[in-house]
């Protein structure tokens, strides 16, 4: 068997050495890379560690589409709610006044109500000594079809310009 001269043997030792060297530090490179990219998929996981990159998205995707399903829904509710604001009695003027002269302590009165486009009815108490009465008159875009007396008439406009965005 041939031998091999011991200078060889050094010089195949010493490359082994640095290929080894070359092998491990390549190995540490790698493992940092590893711990980096599995750190970065804790965070995208949100640190829950249930599921993959895959399925954590497609789970957001979902509840994202269902917010923005919910979101629409809401939008129409709050239409609906606002159709139903304007359209409720809720601009309201009162005027007292005395219907008699005899009559102290202003017991009669008018009472406006109305919705945003003017719409609603008056309502009228006039109290004397010995009786009372009432009526009620409807308004259709701020007049009626039957003749409002002056305090009907002051209680209409003084809820007109609430329902049409005025005062209040």
């Amino acid at each position: 068997m041939p031998t091999i001269e011991p200078d060889v043997v050094a010089l195949v030792a010493v490359g082994g050495a640095a290929l080894a060297l070359v092998a491990l530090l390549v190995a540490v490179g790698a493992q940092l890379r590893l711990t980096r990219a599995r750190r970065a998929l804790r965070v995208l996981r949100g640190h829950a560690g249930e599921g993959d990159v895959l399925e954590v998205t497609t789970r957001q995707t979902a509840e994202s589409v269902l917010l923005r399903e919910q979101v629409e829904q809401l939008r129409g509710e709050l239409e609906r709610a606002r159709g139903d604001l304007a359209a409720s009695l809720r601009h309201v003027s009162v005027v007292r006044y005395d219907a008699f002269g005899d009559m102290g302590g202003r017991m009669s009165f008018s009472a406006a109500l109305l919705d945003d486009a003017g719409d609603g009815l008056v309502l009228t108490a006039i109290h004397g000594r010995g009786e009372a009465r009432t009526y009620a008159k409807g308004v259709l875009k701020g007049s009626s079809e039957q003749a409002l007396s002056p305090e009907e008439q002051r209680a209409v406009d003084a809820a007109l310009p609430t329902a049409r965005g005025g005062r209040r």
